[in-house]
């Protein structure tokens, strides 16, 4: 029998897991019959033979780390975080669920599928199975796999954009009620239905491409002031275009609308918990587009994510974070952030260990802004670093805290003295320029190398 080509063994490979996905989600609901479970054995162990045999195939298979053609260098392996908790294979398109976590989409809609309710790591009740791309995640991942030679497979379109009849009508008259200046239990009524129809119905989310304005005529209802002061209706408001933000296609028809972003801003600054939290996680959704990232800017979202992140609730800081760390991208965000005291609350958040990934990575990516850089040293920035650096136990943190270091060092030849004499007491960069993330490798031995020319040209004794 003739032996497969490796593009076909890679493939039958892919279906094998794609099959045993769907067994093991069908086990995990309680769904699952005997057959099931013997289908699931047979196509396990298929998989097995196919792998192991194609890792025997390959040159050097013994030790090397998967993912690419990286050698055998310990160094390449995946951060942990970049990881599905489900497939424990390096995430395409991280996206969050209503529980906070961050899965691969192909895996957790799966899971979902299978008419799973839950968290799969928390095993929390969902409120609701909305999927919202994480951006921060996703640009992590991808500067790590540019700094590693690691090259992920482009992520697949998964949006239908399939539109009905029947769903067309459904947005019609849902719209018809909202326009409803006679009756305003009528109107609330069909926000509220609104909302939950675009949690639910991805193809009813494709229907607003075909009438772009009717985000407008949603949010002109508002000047009736008593749906204006109910805070009922701003929040079912904010959610509804945060569900239809999740459409790839919607995200420049809500950023071109004149009164979509204003009102999210209103609702950052005025709304209940929730919907403060939902308007950053729209607005986090719209700002994959750089386009929306110069409005959502220039329209003076910054200060009043700041504040969401210094005092809101847990799950609306991260949403906060990633909405901050997403428009921090566009260069003349960085200013604006800074200006907005994003600094003071990141390295408190830092200092508290309350959102330390997320606020490292946004303080990492300021960094090399020379405004921020001298403020980050201003305000104690050198001994958190020093402080994440010997701490920690996040190999990306580190990383992060040393390419703050880097960046102050390079500014402040004061800051230099006083990172070199907390180095000749702990010695934590020489340890992390030999054990850390080879960009937290180039960093410290940077700093190091720094320092022993600075001080060597000024006689100062390390």
């Amino acid at each position: 029998m003739a032996k497969p080509t490796p593009v076909a063994a890679a493939e039958e490979a892919t279906a094998l897991r794609r099959r045993l996905r769907r067994l093991v989600a069908a086990v995990a609901a309680g769904s699952a019959d005997a057959e099931a479970f013997d289908e699931a054995e047979e196509a396990l162990a298929k998989l097995r033979d196919s792998e192991i045999g194609h890792r025997k195939d390959r040159p050097g298979a013994g030790g090397g780390t998967a993912g690419g053609n990286r050698g055998a260098n310990s160094e390449a392996a995946v951060p942990e975080q970049f990881l599905c908790p489900i497939s424990s294979e390096i995430m395409r398109d991280p996206v969050v669920l209503a529980s906070g976590q961050t899965y691969d989409r192909r895996f957790i809609q799966e899971w979902l599928s299978a008419g799973n309710r839950t968290c799969p790591q928390t095993q929390q009740v969902l409120s609701n199975t909305i999927l919202i791309p994480n951006h921060l995640v996703r640009s992590m991942i991808s500067q790590w796999c540019t700094e590693n030679g690691f090259t992920l497979p482009p992520v697949e379109n998964q949006e239908d954009n399939l539109v009905t009849n029947n769903e067309r009508k459904t947005f019609r008259k849902i719209f018809d009620r909202i326009s409803s200046s006679s009756n305003l239990s009528e109107q609330k009524e069909a926000i509220k239905d609104l909302r939950f129809l675009t949690k639910c119905n991805s193809s009813l989310r494709a229907v607003i491409g075909e009438k772009p304005d009717s985000i407008s005529q949603m949010i002109s209802v508002l000047s009736n002031p008593e749906l204006e002061n109910n805070a009922e209706v701003l929040e079912d408001m904010v959610t509804t275009i945060l569900n239809l933000s999740i459409h790839e296609s919607n995200k420049k028809i809500i950023g071109d609308d004149p009164l979509a972003i204003p009102f999210l801003i209103r609702a950052l600054q005025s709304g209940t918990m929730e919907a403060r939290g939902n308007a950053a996680a729209a607005i986090f959704s719209l700002s994959a587009l750089n386009s929306n990232k110069v409005k959502i800017g220039e329209l003076g979202t910054m200060r009043p994510l700041v504040d969401l992140l210094e005092h809101g609730s847990m799950i609306a800081k991260k949403d906060a974070a990633s909405a901050i760390f997403n428009l921090c991208m566009l260069h003349e965000n960085k200013s604006r952030a800074t200006k907005s005291g994003l600094i003071d609350v990141a390295l408190k958040a830092i200092s508290d260990k309350s959102l330390i990934d997320e606020s490292l990575a946004i303080v990492a990516l300021l960094s090399s802004d020379h405004e921020t850089v001298e403020e980050i040293g201003e305000i104690g920035g050198v001994p958190s670093m020093l402080r994440v650096i010997k701490e920690g136990q996040c190999k990306r943190n580190k990383e992060n805290a040393a390419a703050v270091l880097f960046s102050i060092c390079m500014y402040d030849r004061t800051k230099l003295r006083e990172v070199a004499e907390d180095e000749n007491l702990n010695g934590s960069l020489a340890w992390l320029a030999q054990n850390g993330t080879s960009r937290a490798r180039r960093k410290a031995a940077g700093i190091l190398d720094k320092m022993k020319r600075t001080m060597h040209n000024t006689h100062y004794s390390c």
